[in-house]
């Protein structure tokens, strides 16, 4: 153990269930709330999950909208905040990835309706205050109480049918908040605690699932990582790893979780330099002595895509999301420069190794 011996701590007030079909219980929450009319949410792929969901609640439900998209764009958005109040709505109840989950977090923001969520992936923004929106092809981020859901609700039956590429990424998008919160500026015991239990909950019952992805007890075992790896997310401050997703998304619409896979293990790698002991959890979790290649391994190992290139960026952008990456300061353990964000891109653009 490495006592901390300053730290601040503050406990979220989200209602939290786990169990194989509680979904099925989303009426009960709705009244729990005490409220009667829910907007159901979600993309239009799971359009028929929301469909079932609305049937479930039965006439506690008072319409759906589909049309949640990645990286919440700022006209769906309001495009959903008058449906919502048309339909006279006084809760949502979102089902889905991160997409939908952005969409009910940003209707909240306008209106402050409770919301409720059930995800069918591990990207953990569910326990967070934090949004991300898109307007005109650049995505900004605000931290904010309001955009905290009030319950979700983990239902491994729903994860059971992820395809196990989008389990993978997903998970490895999951794992990435834990990771950076092991050395995040204001980490706290409780914090650091929740993120190496996450990721061992991932390096347990990830190869699991990839041996056999409908074995219910590994697929809860996920969601109980997403949790944990979400509740780090929402305790603690980003750093560099985050901000290269974030500019590749927004900058270049790259894939949300596939981005996180392959950024991940060069983040670390980078930050491993200056943040050698706050890491060691993860050389300990995943083997070897070097935290970023232990990450760029297990990715291997669960068929991740390793490269920026498989997931459609062009080598001619590379020098450019490096401008954007060091443009504007924030705080991240090792000094970041213009150049050295370059070495690390072109070195996840090929899907070689961490250069660091």
């Amino acid at each position: 153990m490495h006592f901390q011996p300053e730290f601040a701590f503050e406990g979220q007030p989200v209602r939290v269930r786990f169990a194989p079909g509680v979904r099925r219980c989303t009426g009960e929450e709705i009244a729990r709330l005490g409220c009667s009319r829910a907007l159901v949410l979600s993309t239009p792929p799971q359009a028929d999950a929301a469909m079932e969901m609305a049937q479930e609640i039965g006439d506690a439900a008072v319409g759906v909208f589909t049309k949640a998209a990645m990286h919440t764009p700022v006209a769906i958005t309001e495009e959903a905040v008058q449906h919502a109040r048309y339909v006279r709505a006084d809760c949502v109840v979102a089902i889905g990835g991160g997409s939908t989950t952005g969409l009910g977090k940003a209707i909240a923001l306008r209106t402050e309706l409770p919301q409720i969520v059930i995800p069918t992936t591990y990207a953990g923004s569910e326990v967070t205050a934090i949004l991300g929106q898109t307007e005109k092809g650049e995505k900004t981020t605000i931290t904010d109480p309001k955009v905290r859901p009030e319950v979700v609700l983990y239902d491994a039956e729903l994860v059971r049918s992820l395809p196990v590429a989008m389990t993978v990424t997903s998970a490895l998008n999951a794992m990435a908040h834990a990771v950076e919160g092991l050395y995040a500026q204001n980490r706290n015991p409780v914090s650091t605690l929740m993120a190496i239990e996450g990721l061992e909950a991932f390096a347990a019952s990830l190869p699991d699932v990839m041996r056999n992805p409908h074995d219910l007890e590994a697929r809860g075992a996920t969601l109980y990582g997403a949790w944990l790896c979400g509740t780090v997310l929402g305790q603690v401050g980003m750093a560099l790893h985050h901000k290269l997703c974030h500019t590749l998304g927004g900058s270049f619409d790259l894939p949300h979780a596939e981005t996180h896979a392959v950024v991940l293990a060069h983040a670390i790698g980078f930050n491993a330099r200056a943040a050698g002991r706050e890491l060691e959890p993860v050389s300990r979790i995943f083997g070897g002595d070097r935290p970023g290649q232990a990450l760029y391994d297990f990715a291997k190992s669960l068929g991740a895509p390793l490269g920026l290139r498989e997931i459609g960026m062009k080598e001619a952008d590379l020098p450019r999301a490096a401008d954007l990456a060091a443009a504007k300061p924030y705080w991240n353990p090792q000094p970041v420069s213009r150049d050295e964000i370059l070495k690390l891109l072109e070195a996840a653009w090929a899907g070689d190794p961490p250069a660091f």
